[in-house]
């Protein structure tokens, strides 16, 4: 498996030719041989597995609960085994494209349709579609990427409402006129079935996270924690399905925190948080909150929980309490899986947190340490997971499971939009 990072073009032969799905199944072999596929605790070789499935070049896209932009991310991947990373990308919203996200949720709050796009969120939606339209295009050209060559586009849009309880979920974003615009097929609301069907709707990458503990060759017990601004872990165990759930606030809470005392978007590197002290009293009514006493798979809304509690703290010392919660939120799960990770693996904007990586440090029991460290990308391991989830939309394979979003049976998810309509 290739590195993350920006390889360019080159490290990507022509589109879907012989020799080029020969060269990659090779290439996997020398890797995979050894290690072979581990699922359900039957271990079978990675040739035999893969030997037959189709190789993919997908660009993943996201745009999470932090609203600071859309990442982009292409991969080669069949979907199950194989993942070849290639460039990657980040398009910062601009501050009025932030402002309108914001209204957007507040619009969202009291709708019942995950079909309605009154007022605001109608506009929100044309500029999220247009705005990841952008960054296709914009990586595509920045690295000399043939269009013709890219098969599919793995395409989140901006969670505007998650309310698995009222089987409600919205993610804004026009996929159709994304591959009209593109001439690229795309796959887009992904999270709908799952809910249809009786799951959480989230998270739905550890399928993705699996794949890489595996190629990563990481035995034992690890754990994926996905900092944005929902925080989320993907439990995975030798010969098991993984286990995932919502663990608590990620960055959003001291992003709604910065911008209302500050006007910054967000705490950067932890400065603010670094000069401030935790308030033992606030975090343990912030930690008394009824999520954390509920087994997984659970999930959350961005706005499940307020900044009520810190209202009266300095704002140093309400950052400080803020980003303890967000870690200390992390260990309550522990109870409730069945055994404690060895290894928790933190990836996402919050992996750029160093005030925030300190206290997962100090409260977690387990060694802890960053996608960069094991090879990954921190900022574009989501984007990556979209691009491979896509390809798996092409296999028909599912995206959820019972462990992951407490959906009955294995459920694939994603609706397919065709370039010529």
């Amino acid at each position: 498996m290739r590195s993350a990072g920006r390889l360019g073009e080159a490290a990507f032969p022509a589109r879907r030719r012989p020799k080029k799905a020969a060269k990659l199944r090779a290439n996997a072999k020398l890797f995979f041989q050894t290690l072979g596929y581990c699922q359900g605790g039957k271990r079978e070789s990675f040739e035999r597995r893969s030997a037959a499935l189709p190789i993919y070049r997908a660009i993943g896209l996201m745009s999470g609960t932090s609203m600071d932009g859309v990442d982009a991310a292409l991969i080669e991947t069949d979907g199950e085994t194989s993942i070849a990373f290639g460039p990657t990308a980040a398009f910062p919203y601009s501050d009025s494209d932030r402002a309108l996200l914001r209204g957007a949720l507040a619009e969202a709050a009291i709708l019942d349709d995950r079909d309605a796009r009154p007022g605001v969120l109608a506009v929100a939606e044309r500029m999220v579609t247009e705005r990841h339209a952008e960054a296709v295009e914009a990586l595509i050209r920045e690295h000399a990427i043939d269009p013709a060559s890219v098969d599919i586009v793995g395409f989140h849009g901006q969670t505007v409402l998650h309310r698995p309880k009222q089987r409600l979920t919205i993610q804004i974003g026009d996929g159709r006129a994304l591959a009209s615009r593109l001439g690229v097929d795309v796959v887009y609301d992904f999270r709908a079935a799952d809910i249809a069907a009786g799951g959480e709707g989230a998270p739905i990458v550890p399928v993705f996270h699996r794949a890489l503990v595996v190629a990563g060759g990481l035995r034992g017990e690890v754990a994926l924690l996905n900092i944005g601004g929902v925080a989320n872990v993907s439990y995975i165990s030798d010969g098991a399905e993984p286990i995932a759930c919502d663990t608590g606030p990620g960055n959003a809470l001291i992003d709604d925190l910065m911008l209302q005392r500050t006007g910054a978007p967000i705490d950067r590197h932890g400065h603010t948080a670094a000069r401030g002290r935790v308030n033992e009293a606030a975090l343990l009514r912030l930690l008394a909150h009824p999520f954390f006493e509920e087994s997984p798979p659970k999930s959350l809304d961005r706005n499940t929980f307020s900044l009520d509690i810190i209202r009266n703290l300095s704002t140093e010392d309400a950052a400080a309490t803020l980003t303890a919660f967000t870690a200390a939120s992390v260990l309550r799960l522990f109870p409730h899986l069945p055994k404690e990770p060895q290894l928790l693996i933190v990836c996402g904007g919050g992996a750029r947190n160093p005030i925030l990586v300190r206290e997962l440090v100090m409260r977690l029991p387990c060694k802890v340490t960053t996608a960069e460290v094991v090879g990954w990308s921190s900022d574009f391991l989501e984007a990556q997971a979209f691009g491979f989830l896509a390809a798996r939309v092409l296999e028909g394979k599912p995206l959820t499971f019972p462990t992951t979003t407490g959906v009955s049976e294995p459920t694939p998810g994603g609706v397919l939009a065709r370039a010529n309509g």
